[in-house]
């Protein structure tokens, strides 16, 4: 689920194989303006398929001329972004 608030996206709950689908298709219609950070310190749980998420969103804001950021991830995620060395493909702002 994604909410917004503070300024910023909340993802909450798992991003997994099953849940990515419905989340990738929330935050292409839910994303707008021309700066959007994404707050990823509510993630449950995760998988491969949200570092795969994480790299899709990058792309849809570099397609639509929009800038993104992504804040607070969790250990879990870092461990996995850590892992499949894409860490630095990412733009981040508070971590």
């Amino acid at each position: 689920m994604i909410e917004f608030s503070d300024g910023r996206y909340h993802v909450q709950g798992p991003v997994t194989f099953g849940t990515v689908e419905q989340l990738l298709a929330e935050a292409r219609q839910r994303f707008n303006g021309s700066e959007i950070r994404v707050d990823l310190s509510a993630i449950t749980e995760a998988d491969s398929t949200a570092v795969a998420l994480l790299l899709q969103l990058t792309r849809d804001a570099s397609h639509r001329g929009h800038s993104i950021c992504f804040e607070q991830p969790t250990p879990n995620l870092q461990t996995l972004l850590a892992l499949y060395d894409v860490d630095n493909l990412l733009p981040w702002g508070q971590r």
